[in-house]
């Protein structure tokens, strides 16, 4: 009886991961969209021009957070007295920062008692086309800045910025001097392009012919109507795609393999909607990233025109934390490190992180090796006082839950 007793239990859990694999094929196949589970943080949107906004992620209601793998985080109050922004790159969405409710950058940080803001640049489309660097680091990051600073209703800030989201917060720092501006966390930023990455190979496969088309002709690529330089999200996704062509084939026989599990399922989905559903380019900011940064090569110097200005990261006084992934193919260590030598901050920080690319900030080993560490270091370098008494905090959060209610039609 025994043995047939145990026949009978393992047909029915054969017979249950059988269904499991049905339901969750036919919902990845089908209904794609119901196993997307970035950005569910909830949050506020303080301000708005144009397409571009600016986030803010109100104090948690829950004492445990969950993490990857299975680990839980307490939830603490403010804490921290200099807020902390996050800075998207283009192509990418936000999601990136809020990529599933367990592998949640922006509700780490609001655990860990930050006060969280994220700038949302928006979908860029043909209107945009006009937009080149100075726009976004002299124009509209500024604003962004400007209005985090009313709500937070304080001076100093934090910036953490990802790919070339961690160029702006340098850019933004070197053009406009900002004394107020407290630390720089930037990850896998691409500073010195000619270095061994696929951007590296690039550049060396383009300064020579740039260099004789200069010499030898009139043709200037910020001559070209901008309209004709935009580069639409799908070439952004392929692109990306391309940098790791085997990973990218590879994860769907993972998938394949854990049909049954729907937790790994709904991870895969919601990361490949990330990456196949990136944001276009617009056509000024491909040709200044093209020439200042692929041929010119200018942040390796230290200094870049912006819209008649000139950032000098010289001029960085803020403390910095620069963090590059070990197996980044992108933006390897070494195009990454470069910004130590170029600031002027006594305190500053270099380190190498499992992952690549996207993997450094979002991958399983990120919690531990970037957030972590991020959130340690800056815990001792935002002291300064709540301006905010602690009971306007509690009266918040009140607010916020009475809302939530009344919003209930269960209420």
């Amino acid at each position: 009886m025994g043995i047939v007793r145990q026949v009978i239990d393992q047909g029915l859990a054969l017979n249950e991961r059988v269904v499991e694999v049905a339901n969750n094929a036919f919902d990845r196949i089908f209904l794609p969209g119901t196993m997307v589970r970035s950005e569910q943080t909830a949050h506020e949107i303080i301000h708005s021009y144009g397409i571009t906004s600016v986030r803010y992620y109100p104090p948690l209601e829950e004492e445990h957070i969950e993490l990857s793998g299975g680990a839980t985080l307490t939830v603490m109050g403010e804490t921290h007295g200099v807020p902390l922004v996050f800075v998207p790159p283009l192509a990418a969405r936000p999601a990136i920062f809020d990529l599933t409710p367990n592998r949640s950058l922006v509700k780490y940080f609001v655990a860990r008692g930050y006060r969280v803001y994220l700038i949302d640049w928006g979908e860029p489309g043909r209107e945009q086309a006009h937009y080149g660097l100075s726009d976004y680091v002299d124009d509209l990051m500024p604003e962004a800045l400007r209005r985090i600073r009313e709500h937070a209703q304080v001076q100093d800030l934090s910036l953490f910025g990802w790919c070339l989201g961690g160029l702006f917060c340098l850019m933004y720092a070197g053009l406009s001097n900002d004394p107020h501006l407290r630390n720089i966390v930037t990850v896998a930023s691409p500073i010195d392009t000619s270095e061994g990455s696929i951007m590296g190979q690039l550049t060396a496969a383009l300064m020579k012919p740039a260099e004789l088309v200069r010499k030898l002709t009139s043709f200037r690529l910020h001559n070209v109507a901008p309209e004709k330089m935009t580069v639409p999200g799908w070439m952004n996704s392929l692109a990306f795609k391309l940098t790791n062509p085997v990973g990218s084939i590879t994860t769907y026989w993972d998938l394949v393999l854990r049909l049954w599990d729907r937790e790994f399922v709904e991870s895969h989905t919601t990361t490949s909607s990330f990456l196949n559903n990136m944001l276009a380019y617009p056509g000024r900011l491909i040709q200044d990233m093209f020439v200042k940064f692929a041929i010119d090569n200018d942040l390796s110097r230290g200094t870049i025109e912006l819209g008649g200005k000139t950032a000098q990261f010289d001029r960085i006084q803020a403390s910095v934390l620069v963090f590059a992934g070990e197996t980044d193919n992108l933006v390897t260590p070494d195009a990454a490190k470069k910004s130590l030598d170029l600031v002027a901050s006594s305190d500053k920080q270099y380190l190498v992180a499992p992952g690549g690319h996207m993997g450094v900030l979002s991958g399983s080993k990120a919690q531990k090796a970037v957030w972590e560490v991020a959130a340690d270091w800056l815990d001792t370098r935002s002291a300064n006082e709540i301006e905010r008494a602690p009971e306007r905090v509690e009266t918040e959060r009140r607010l916020r839950r009475r809302k939530r209610l009344s919003d209930d039609p269960a209420f």
